[in-house]
């Protein structure tokens, strides 16, 4: 056996299973002419060697990591115009990871930690694109003209450590944009929650501090990139003491946690509170976040200054009495179960119509983008259930500490409604309708300006 230092690229066709119930003589078929035709040619005048083959994929090494990365960038370019006008659903596509690392030589087979990488890296790809290391995209960013967008750092599977990734996509999102100098700021920390699961947690600005509960899908580093979540994150920091995390099963922290439940998310909200140094602190709950908040301020009243929820809700869609919210968590269950991880985004785009309906395009696109990464179907699927399962209305009755309550007219994941049933719920709460229809504030919409103007004069009047 022999070490020595390997450009690893690892590719998979997205959907295979699906695609081969569809049309298996075809899918083997088409998939024996890109082969020929495409994908071995181009990895042969790169100077790699294929390891091996699976039935929807292959482990090829690479001398260089530039070879790698150039030969992936040419299957990639060369499928996608080749599949162009197959219908999206039984488009051929490939996820490709690439990695520069030691590998164990052994025959004609290669193993090791960069090997794993690379596979893993492979997983996270949207499908028609590549995903490299770090120290890949260090190594070929100045003599390779394909941009690639830096996705921060990512949980993968049976990898301890979070891995930095770039990403590379045929056509890029044209609206992601760059951090604002306040993700500068930013740096993130672990802490250790009451039943061993890992927290990542950050904090951003100064001043009176804020803690975020959490909401649905996060991920700390890759919302600085975000249209949706960057300009709300950097006002806030600009105003306050910003402390938020990544909740269990999503992000930066542990991705499969034996327990996702209200309980548990309790024991995070504390850790990440100890961790912080917190002493008081005004509590800041969106979307699930809200329910999250009002059972923190009624458990640890010593601890929370006052409370601002937006887009909240005291009943998870299985609890409130409108028959249509059952028919709509099971059809958005199966939308998750069916299809969180397939190449097609209209599946994730079913929650992303909830969430921003009056969106750009471009801006939809990356809330697309944000949710495929920031977690798998499994650990989306067990958040979903939770969710949907909450019920706080006893103990919105108990909150004692001042309660700002702030909704949308239009909303869809939260009607207006159940923003109104909070403030009727807290004692002496105050309720404010914003304009618009969206569950997360877009910048340069007239409820992004009216939000932080309530906010501010609400922590002046009672955060002291």
């Amino acid at each position: 056996m022999e070490r020595r230092l390997t450009a690893v690229l690892v590719a998979d066709m997205a959907a295979y299973s699906r695609l081969m119930e569809l049309d298996e003589d075809g899918v083997i078929a088409r998939q024996k002419e890109y082969r020929r035709e495409v994908i071995d040619p181009a990895i042969a005048i790169r100077n790699g060697r294929i390891v091996k083959t699976t039935g929807d994929g292959m482990l090829a090494e690479f001398q260089s990591a530039q070879d790698a990365v150039q030969a992936a960038v040419d299957i990639q370019e060369t499928m996608s115009r080749r599949e162009a006008e197959s219908i999206p659903d039984k488009r051929i596509t490939y996820r490709v990871g690439i990695n520069l690392g030691d590998v164990v030589h052994d025959e004609d087979d290669i193993f090791g930690d960069g090997v794993n990488v690379a596979a893993r890296l492979q997983t996270i790809a949207e499908p028609g694109g590549i995903c490299v290391s770090d120290l890949v995209h260090q190594t070929v960013n100045e003599r390779i003209g394909a941009p690639f967008r830096d996705m921060g750092r990512q949980r993968v599977k049976n990898i301890s450590r979070p891995i930095r990734v770039w990403q590379w996509t045929p056509k890029a999102k044209s609206e992601m944009i760059e951090p604002v100098e306040e993700a500068l700021q930013q740096r993130v920390h672990y802490t250790t929650s009451e039943d061993g699961t890992h927290i990542a947690w950050a904090g951003v600005g100064q001043g009176l501090p804020v803690l975020k509960a959490p909401n649905w899908l996060n991920h700390l580093e890759y919302e600085w990139k975000s249209p949706c979540w960057a300009p709300m994150l950097a006002e806030c920091a600009r105003r306050f003491q910003l402390v938020r995390f990544d909740q269990r099963g999503n992000g930066l922290s542990d991705w499969d946690p034996d327990i996702i439940s209200a309980d548990a998310m309790q024991q995070d909200m504390n850790a990440v509170a100890d961790a912080a140094g917190l002493g008081r602190f005004a509590l800041l709950g969106i979307s699930q976040g809200g329910a999250f908040s009002i059972r923190y301020a009624v458990e640890n009243p010593e601890r929370v200054k006052c409370l601002i929820i937006l887009g909240g809700y005291v009943r998870g869609r299985l609890r409130r009495p409108d028959p249509e919210q059952k028919k709509l968590f099971d059809m958005l269950t199966n939308t998750i179960t069916q299809g969180w991880g397939s190449p097609n985004p209209v599946f994730r785009h079913f929650f992303t119509s909830s969430f921003i309906p009056d969106a750009s395009s471009g801006i939809a696109d990356s809330f697309d983008e944000l949710q495929r990464i920031a977690t798998n179907p499994d650990a989306a699927l067990r958040l979903w259930r939770m969710n949907a399962e909450i019920d706080v209305s006893d103990l919105a009755t108990k909150v004692q500490v001042p309660t700002l309550v702030l909704h949308c007219a239009g909303e869809r994941v939260a009607p207006i409604e159940e923003g109104r049933l909070i403030a009727r719920l807290i004692p002496n709460a105050t309720f404010v309708e914003l304009p618009g229809n969206n569950h997360v504030l877009l910048e340069n919409s007239p409820a992004f300006a009216l939000f932080f103007e309530e906010v501010s004069d609400f922590l002046k009047k009672h955060a002291d």
